[in-house]
């Protein structure tokens, strides 16, 4: 197993074993203490003794007992008596696979996270760091912000749980809305993760299927709340559209995704769930976003024109509730084939700043629209920032054929 194999097996076990260690030991910074050993033993054993059957359960059973030596050392460091054995493996040890680590476990973690006592620009940071294993960085240009920011925040949540005394408990439905808008967004980032990768092979890949469950459970628990209904439906929106998303390792644009190969089954599913969210909350924030979905879903072949005219009034809907950046810029993709190539254009450059430095759509699509204006120097800088940005393999070939493309004559 080679070092990129192991960091995707590592990624995909980590917001399972941590979520399983912070139940059992009541503290996430020796929960991610733990995890970060196993992976170290790991990364000596497994290349030179082979990956064990069951990757998951192996890196569990290392890290529970990694949890165990670092509380009996500052037990006997207070005490200052002898070091008491190390137990006998239990019949979890024994039996625990991968399957059993989570998905209650997960949830469990993401609602802890997601504490009141924690600032609010903190709780889907921790979260996405603990629970889902995104990097710093993959986080902060999620959220627009600089790393060293970003860092600081899961710092001072991890502290403000610790020092707060939270409960490892599923809160009682009685306290779940006030976690529940930073849940939510922490289950569409994570989303989001795994549906930058258009082909479905990348270290994220993995969270479409966990947040596909999450947001099902999440519509059980939570029956009457739009924006849970709302989210749920927007991810089957999107995931029924994954077989149509890339051709040969390659990503293809939206408008040219072939809809005879979407998964239908989801999409009805997703219809169910969008009609209750339109009738609990038409114009809330979530619920025009899978919107924004359907209308795409709903196209029966490549004949049907795309649905730029519905596309344009729902992110107008959407920007008057929600006026940010991300909205701006993915309502200029729209103003693009509505409009004109120039409005779109000039909405993009007025979103210039600093934070989206770092946020590859910005830069693509900034590339996208001045290759089709002609400004083809300005084009090639563009391309040229977004591949830097480590776009997905699929979203780079694509990237990669379109600044190669303004070597011939723009078409």
């Amino acid at each position: 197993m080679n070092g990129a194999a192991l960091e995707r097996v590592f990624r995909a076990a980590s917001g399972r074993i941590i979520a399983a260690l912070a139940a059992r030991f009541r503290d996430l910074s020796l929960s991610e203490d733990a995890f970060s050993e196993s992976c170290l033993r790991a990364l000596r054993a497994w290349p030179e003794r082979g990956a064990p059957d069951d990757p998951a359960a192996w890196l569990y059973r290392v890290a529970e007992r990694a949890a165990l030596d670092a509380l009996r050392k500052e037990r006997v460091a207070a005490e200052r008596r002898p070091e008491p054995p190390e137990p006998e493996p239990s019949a979890e040890d024994i039996t625990m696979d991968d399957d059993r680590v989570i998905p209650d476990e997960r949830l469990r973690l993401i609602f802890i996270c997601c504490h009141p006592a924690v600032a609010p620009d903190g709780r889907a940071a921790l979260t996405l760091r603990l629970v889902c294993g995104l990097s710093v960085t993959e986080i902060a240009r999620a959220f627009l912000v600089q790393d060293e920011a970003l860092a600081q925040r899961i710092v001072r949540a991890k502290r403000k749980i610790a020092a707060a005394g939270v409960p490892f408990e599923l809160p009682a439905p009685a306290f779940w809305s006030e976690r529940l808008d930073a849940v939510l967004s922490t289950l569409e980032v994570a989303y989001s993760k795994a549906h930058e990768d258009a082909d479905g092979r990348g270290a994220h890949a993995g969270f479409a299927a966990e947040v596909l469950h999450l947001t099902k459970l999440l519509t059980e628990l939570v029956p009457n709340e739009a924006n849970v209904f709302a989210l749920a439906a927007l991810v089957r929106y999107a995931e029924a559209r994954r077989p149509a998303r890339a051709s040969e390792g390659v990503m293809v644009p939206l408008s040219e995704q072939d809809p005879a190969r979407f998964r239908r089954e989801l999409i009805e599913e997703a219809d169910a769930l969008q009609m209750k969210a339109l009738d609990l909350a038409p114009l809330s924030p979530r619920t025009l976003q899978a919107e924004l979905q359907r209308i795409w879903c709903a196209r029966a072949s490549l004949a049907d024109p795309p649905p730029w005219r519905e596309a344009l009034r729902l992110y107008d809907r959407l920007l008057a509730i929600r006026d940010d950046a991300v909205v701006r810029l993915n309502r200029a993709v729209v103003l693009a084939e509505t409009e004109s190539l120039e409005a779109a254009l000039r909405e993009v450059e007025s979103l210039a700043a600093p934070a989206l430095a770092n946020f590859l759509p910005y830069h693509a699509v900034q590339a996208d629209l001045l290759r089709r204006t002609g400004r083809l120097d300005e084009a090639r800088a563009a391309y040229a920032a977004a591949l830097a940005l480590d776009p997905s393999p699929a979203e780079r070939r694509w990237l990669e054929r379109k600044a190669e493309g303004l070597l011939r004559p723009v078409s």
